[in-house]
């Protein structure tokens, strides 16, 4: 009785991504055409680089592992439930959790492949498509360590700005959410019990998958296609994969997604930029970048212009 409605959500919530995916593919990858020079070198600095991905490297594991205790919230502080008790879920992720596996078994089945495709997987699969790419573009070794770096130096980036996030929202995690109270201190991890806002596993996958298109484009690497092709679809089952083990709702890994490639854009566009696009006036610069945050009373953003 139950698979039912799993299948629908599931063909819907597909349905879903690939409509929101489809645009950045040809969006943010050019012909080879347009870039005869290619492959183009970038703004790259090995010493500033290596700081600020070993930095944040540093600071997202940390926080993940040694300090995760003293930060993670013992209490939930987005709880969806009102004072008396009374379930608050919002209807979008009430109907997004109808993807979560029917048994324990399945949803730990989709935790462990959540693991397996976002830590392996998809990063292994990501590097191999961009030296690829790059090589049948004429790339150097070097151009693709570089690449690597500025796609590992996005992820990391956008990985601690996730713990920031998580640690400070404190959402209760939907398998955590129908437990009684006495229950809740029960689970295998009650450090992990609220840090469900917002997914780190679909945030992580984004910003590797979005980091090494942006790369690819500014580089003008012919086959710029695949690099989306295989990194798109293989990010978004991760998200997909994290609501099947009931770890995160629909918001969550929505969240996730558009974070994580925003991360994916801005990372490559504002540290590394095309160094022929630096000797030229600012008038005849193909693109540009600027970003201004502003903090309200209750709200805080970034507003740019491109």
């Amino acid at each position: 009785m139950l698979r039912r409605p799993m299948t629908a959500s599931l063909r819907t919530l597909t349905a879903l991504w690939l409509f929101l995916l489809a645009p950045l593919s040809p969006a943010l990858a050019q012909d080879a055409a347009d870039t005869p020079d290619a492959p183009r070198a970038l703004r790259f600095n090995w010493a500033r680089d290596g700081v600020i991905t070993g930095a944040a490297g540093a600071l997202w594991i940390s926080s993940e592992t040694v300090f995760k205790g003293d930060l993670a919230p013992a209490q939930c502080r987005w709880c969806d439930r009102a004072p008396d008790g009374t379930d608050t879920l919002n209807r979008l992720d009430r109907w997004g959790r109808g993807l979560a596996g029917n048994t324990a078994e399945s949803r730990k089945r989709a935790d462990t492949w959540s693991n397996v495709i976002g830590f392996a997987g998809l990063p292994l699969s990501m590097l191999g498509v961009q030296y690829a790419a790059g090589r049948s573009s004429g790339a150097s070794r070097e151009f693709f360590a570089q690449d690597a770096t500025i796609m590992v130096e996005s992820a990391v980036i956008a990985s601690v700005v996730n713990q920031a996030v998580k640690f400070t929202v404190g959402r209760e995690r939907p398998f955590v959410h129908v437990l009684s109270e006495n229950d809740k201190g029960l689970t295998a991890h009650p450090t992990d019990n609220n840090l469900s806002f917002y997914s780190g596993h679909t945030n992580l996958a984004f910003s590797l998958v979005v980091s090494a298109g942006t790369v690819a484009s500014l580089r003008g690497y012919k086959h710029q296609g695949l690099i989306w092709g295989v990194g798109l679809p293989l990010a978004a089952s991760v998200g997909l994969l994290r609501m099947g083990a009931d770890k995160h709702y629909l918001s969550d890994v929505l969240t996730g997604a558009v974070l994580g490639s925003a991360f994916g854009v801005a990372v490559p566009l504002l540290l590394h930029g095309r160094l022929d696009d630096d000797a030229r006036p600012n008038a005849s610069r193909t693109s540009s970048l600027t970003l201004t945050p502003s903090v309200g009373r209750q709200v805080v953003g970034v507003s740019g212009a491109f």
